[in-house]
């Protein structure tokens, strides 16, 4: 299983960006889809997670200002981030929860500046 993440980068307080995150692999079921994110010197936290039936959660802090997405048919996932803070710094996560295993992708930076 891969998770390919794209998006992020660099943006400034109360802008917008967008993260993607495509599966591959033998992925089939895909439960869970969804991002989380760690910034320096704190623990990994859930941003946004989709069950596959469509149920979004959504961290307290973004509640508001973040959308997830997800295309089953594409097996992806996406994170339009708007209203962006700099506390919204951190290394942006894509995981997916398929059969009973936990799957990470390879981390993107988002940073944002005041």
């Amino acid at each position: 299983v891969q998770l390919q993440a794209s998006g992020g980068g660099l943006g400034q307080t109360g802008e917008s960006l967008r993260l993607s995150c495509a599966a591959s692999g033998n992925i089939f079921p895909i439960n869970i889809m969804g991002w989380y994110r760690q910034a320096p010197g704190k623990q990994r936290e859930l941003v946004a997670v989709i069950t596959s039936g469509g149920r979004i959660n959504y961290a307290d802090s973004v509640k508001g200002r973040f959308t997830s997405s997800r295309d089953n048919a594409k097996n992806a996932v996406y994170l339009e981030m708007n209203s962006l803070k700099p506390e919204d710094t951190a290394v942006y996560y894509c995981y997916a929860y398929i059969r009973i295993n936990d799957y990470w992708g390879q981390g993107t930076q988002v940073t944002v500046s005041s």
